[in-house]
């Protein structure tokens, strides 16, 4: 079975995970990737059909470094209204394998069991000790999946190095072309906010200690405020790989011109807009509100619900601090309440790892030009990086997808990815496992 097929079966085996503890059931995937890789792993399941699959192959050389390959399993909820076509039927168009999780990111987990595959079964050696983990429950902060394993079987999972997510395709600037690698996250800071009021009769309003209004006041604040911003040294090390003129690289790196330049870039791009106001500023997404029992009873309760992001620096302390700012007066009425504190990591660059993948591009690419890149989501890496683990993300997509039009497809409607760049991943894995093991 090749790397696409083995997607198309990632696909159909429908592992949406929903949030609640009995959704993903990605039982169903460590079957299919049992049964593509033709031995046993050694299963966990801390909640039913909950499962993640790991195999742990010891190296021949007790010095040499441990290297990790952790994909995931389950996927987002769709609405399969905004598709053009079923979502779960991993069907292939004009080269293009649609479905959920095709970029998000089956696509990875299909390439790194491809690549890894030969070491499972006895066909090569690792130097070092090879670990490849296929994870449940990342889409819902990985409680039953990576942070499961990481917390309770370290011994099992411990390595020096990583790859996970995420892959992004390659940017082109002055004629250069350059593969993100991502080397960090942002901090998620989710946030619910609770108002109380006092019930009573809708007809009558005036003076009425009204939850709702409380928390439409707190959130308008919170939503108009300014996005405090910054330029880290991690985007300044992404900005000044990519091969942009000077001129350009000066609009993007100086903190009084950042916000003119990407409302000059939303007018042609608004994806990759997006991505550098989010990779160079603190965002908050209000996404859920809820209050009051019925129409004509006033709220005595209100609970809003915040997707925050923090760059390097910007902590639940600085969080707190500009949401009570942004409410104004409405801040005395509001409860802030921490759902998710996970401060932002980062790994650095120019080791082993580093420079496996710089030759594993300069191979299949014909150069080694990689741009350090932030995460602007969450995902597994952050459980290795708190206990010393170097981690990174990347991926060798084919020029039929550029990077805004990927973002876009992220938790979105129509995800695809070509069948090229599932081939050319697994390719890129393959080589950074050649080069890993076998350099000094």
């Amino acid at each position: 079975m090749s790397p696409v097929s083995l997607l198309q079966e990632l696909i159909r085996n429908k592992c949406v995970n929903d949030g609640s503890p009995d959704s993903g059931q990605e039982v169903r995937s460590v079957r299919t990737l049992v049964e593509y890789i033709g031995v046993e792993g050694e299963v966990f399941e801390p909640v039913a059909g909950r499962q993640s699959v790991v195999y742990r192959v010891p190296g021949f050389d007790a010095e040499a470094p441990s290297l990790a390959l952790v994909p995931h399993l389950d996927v987002v909820p769709v609405d399969p209204a905004g598709w053009s076509r079923d979502p779960f039927a991993a069907e292939i168009e004009d080269g293009f394998v649609y479905g959920r999780g095709a970029v998000d990111m089956l696509n990875v987990t299909a390439a790194m069991t491809a690549a890894v595959r030969p070491y499972l079964i006895g066909d090569k050696r690792p130097r070092g000790d090879l670990l490849f983990a296929a994870v449940a429950d990342e889409e819902a902060g990985g409680r039953l999946g990576a942070k499961h394993l990481v917390e309770e079987h370290w011994s099992l999972v411990s390595t020096d190095y990583l790859l996970t997510e995420i892959a992004y395709p390659a940017l082109t600037a002055g004629g250069r072309r350059t593969v993100p690698v991502a080397i960090g996250e942002k901090g998620a800071y989710w946030s619910f906010l609770e108002a109380t009021g006092t019930p009573g009769h809708g007809s009558i309003p005036y003076g009425a200690d009204n939850a709702l209004e409380k928390m439409v006041l707190a959130v308008e604040g919170v939503i108009s405020a300014p996005s405090p911003a910054a330029v880290t040294e991690e985007w300044l090390g992404f900005v000044q790989e990519l091969g942009l003129d000077a001129e350009s690289v000066r609009r993007l790196t100086d903190i009084d011109q950042l916000d003119d330049e990407i409302d000059r870039i939303a007018v042609e791009d608004p994806a990759l807009a997006r991505y550098i106001h989010a990779a160079t500023h603190l965002t908050i997404s209000s996404n859920v509100i809820k209050a009051g029992t019925k129409t004509n009873v006033v709220a005595d309760k209100a609970h809003a619900e915040l997707d925050i992001r923090g760059l390097p620096g910007m902590d639940r302390e600085f969080v707190d601090a500009h949401l009570r700012k942004s409410m104004g007066s409405a801040s005395g009425h509001i409860e802030i309440l921490p759902v998710m504190d996970c401060d932002t990591t980062v790994s650095p660059t120019g080791n082993a790892l580093w420079h496996a993948i710089g030759d594993a591009v300069e191979e299949l690419d014909g150069h080694r030009n990689l741009a350090p890149t932030l995460m602007t989501a969450a995902t597994d890496a952050r459980f290795w990086r708190a206990r010393g683990t170097v981690c990174y993300g990347v991926g060798l997509f084919d020029e039929r997808m550029g990077f805004s039009e990927m973002l876009s497809l992220f938790h979105g409607h129509d995800e695809r990815v070509s069948a090229a760049s599932v081939e050319r991943t697994a390719l890129l894995y393959e080589h950074v496992l050649e080069r890993f093991f076998t350099a000094p």
